[in-house]
């Protein structure tokens, strides 16, 4: 199965300046340090990537658009991977980031035992 990779970026409002067709320079830069970082890994660097960003978004708030939208497609497992600058770009509740970290891993887990790609690793 080939692996699809979302990269996830997100800023927020300090960037209220930006003509609405504009990105800022995080995001770009969050973007290109992911892409570099990607590259550098063999089973990632030949993986599907779609890319995720709320540009102009509080982290406080987890309802936030292309989140969202990259959460449904993980629980529909159409992502299997997913990379972002720092915890602090999924969101600025620790204790939130750390819910979805754990339940994504351990879905992701309970996947892997029960299709056998478990054995495949």
């Amino acid at each position: 199965m080939d692996k699809t990779i979302a990269l996830y970026m997100r800023l927020s409002d300090e960037d209220d300046n930006l003509a609405a067709h504009e990105e800022s320079n995080s995001i770009s830069h969050q973007r290109k340090l992911m892409l570099d970082h990607i590259q550098k890994l063999p089973e990632l660097k030949d993986c599907n990537i779609m890319e995720f960003s709320d540009d102009g978004y509080s982290g406080a708030d987890f309802s936030r658009p292309n989140f969202v939208k990259m959460m449904d497609l993980v629980k529909a497992g159409k992502i299997q991977v997913i990379v972002t600058k720092d915890y602090s770009r999924l969101g600025r509740d620790y204790l939130e980031v750390g819910n979805y970290m754990e339940t994504l891993w351990t879905r992701t887990q309970k996947a892997d035992h029960e299709t056998g790609a478990a054995d495949n690793k």
